[in-house]
């Protein structure tokens, strides 16, 4: 295991689950590709990130307090300035363990889910489909046991219901396939090589369109 892996891991030890910028540092040494974003501890900071990607851009909180972000209204779609990007760091400031912002590019696509949870018995289990908030309402994933290969990889994606999205249904921008599958190999080389100290991983949603995949949003849970 990369040894700046092994040190974010042990970090997040205590707390039991890496935050989501320490969970997209450990995909990005990975080779699995995450938006543009920086870990911001002050507004200045922040705004100075922003002006550099560019407005619009997306902004969540950093709290080993908060598992879900947007309980707590701790997630800022679109903000479009300096003033208000200073406004939402001024009220995400205030949510119980508050330890920076999240700025980040904003990314428009098909949104995904990518996964993996320990099984007991079978070992990580990887999943993918439908992501968004759709994902709990429609279900709509596939299974594989880890590692997959490039049979498996097809295979998931023609298995769920939402496949013609991918390929462009009724006019729409197919996404780009290959970056997709890519992806998925990726995940499953860093969840082999995270092994048992990882119980789970949550990337949703994953964005895709004719131009790549990125992940956008991932939560670790360590294992115990």
């Amino acid at each position: 295991m990369n040894q700046k892996i092994r040190e974010i891991l042990s970090a997040c030890q205590g707390r039991g689950w890496a935050m989501e910028p320490e969970a997209k540092e450990i995909l990005r040494l990975s080779g699995v590709k995450t938006t543009e974003f920086l870990w911001a501890r002050d507004a200045r900071g922040a705004i100075r990130f922003a002006n550099q990607i560019g407005y619009p851009v997306v902004v969540k909180v950093v709290s080993p307090e908060v598992v879900h972000k947007s309980d707590v209204g701790g997630v800022a779609v679109g903000v479009s300035g300096d003033e208000k990007l200073a406004e939402v760091y001024t009220a995400m400031s205030k949510i119980v363990g508050f330890s920076g912002i999240i700025v980040e590019e904003m990314v428009r696509g098909t949104e995904l889910i990518v996964g993996m949870k320990l099984d007991q018995q079978f070992g990580p289990v990887i999943l993918f489909g439908l992501g968004g908030t759709a994902v709990e309402i429609y279900k709509d994933v596939a299974l594989r046991m880890a590692p997959i290969f490039d049979r498996d990889v097809d295979s998931m994606l023609k298995s769920i219901k939402a496949h013609p999205l991918l390929e462009g249904y009724r006019g729409s921008e197919p996404i780009h396939m290959e970056t997709l599958k890519k992806m998925l190999l990726a995940f499953s080389d860093t969840v082999m090589e995270l092994g048992a100290a990882v119980d789970s991983i949550d990337l949703n949603p994953v964005i895709c369109n004719a131009s790549g995949c990125v992940v956008t949003d991932a939560r670790m849970m360590l294992s115990r």
